[in-house]
């Protein structure tokens, strides 16, 4: 059965990026690529994506910066949908739907695309957050890192109440895997 993750890192007091949408503090500090909860063991298992309107434009403005558009290539090979209510950038080629609304029929057809792997929620935390308030959200795996911001995009706008399944210690990094706890019903 596939599960549907939020795999992120977060500055010592909760911030995904700054108030400028930037992700300059988490390319600061050293990880063990190879090491505990890391990003190629996480994607080996991830079938299908999602993420949020501002996580795709900042892949775009910074994956693809000064390149003209029939020259990008998209960073997954897995299918792809971007929540949003405006129109965007197309990444040509790309298995990219975008959806509006409802989240639940979309995580319906992520769970059919992806098979028996895994649903990456890339981000961000109000993306996320939505999927955990519809009772879809499984796990939480999270980069902490030793860095304070005081202000940008929180890692969890809301409560998601969670239980630590796993944690240790990459190089600059707790790294913790939490599952979501389910009220009782």
């Amino acid at each position: 059965m596939s599960l549907t993750q939020y795999y992120t890192a977060t500055t010592l007091d909760g911030f995904i990026a700054d108030p400028n949408h930037s992700l300059e503090w988490l390319f600061t500090r050293d990880q063990d690529r190879e090491g505990l909860l890391n990003y190629a063991e996480f994607m080996a298992d991830v079938g299908a994506l999602a993420m949020g309107s501002s996580t795709y434009e900042w892949i775009l403005d910074h994956e693809f910066a000064d390149k003209d558009p029939v020259d990008w290539k998209w960073p997954y090979e897995i299918p792809s949908w971007v929540f949003t209510t405006r129109e965007l950038r197309v990444v040509p080629g790309a298995s990219i739907e975008f959806a509006r609304g409802d989240i639940a029929p979309v995580h319906a057809e992520m769970v059919a695309a992806a098979g028996e792997r895994n649903v990456w929620i890339v981000g961000g935390g109000d993306l996320v957050g939505q999927f955990a308030d519809a009772g879809l959200l499984d796990e939480v795996i999270v980069y902490i890192a030793p860095v304070t911001l005081g202000a940008g995009a929180p890692l969890l706008a809301r409560r998601v109440d969670l239980r630590l399944e796993e944690a240790g210690r990459n190089r600059d990094f707790v790294a913790a895997r939490y599952s979501v706890v389910r009220a009782a019903g």
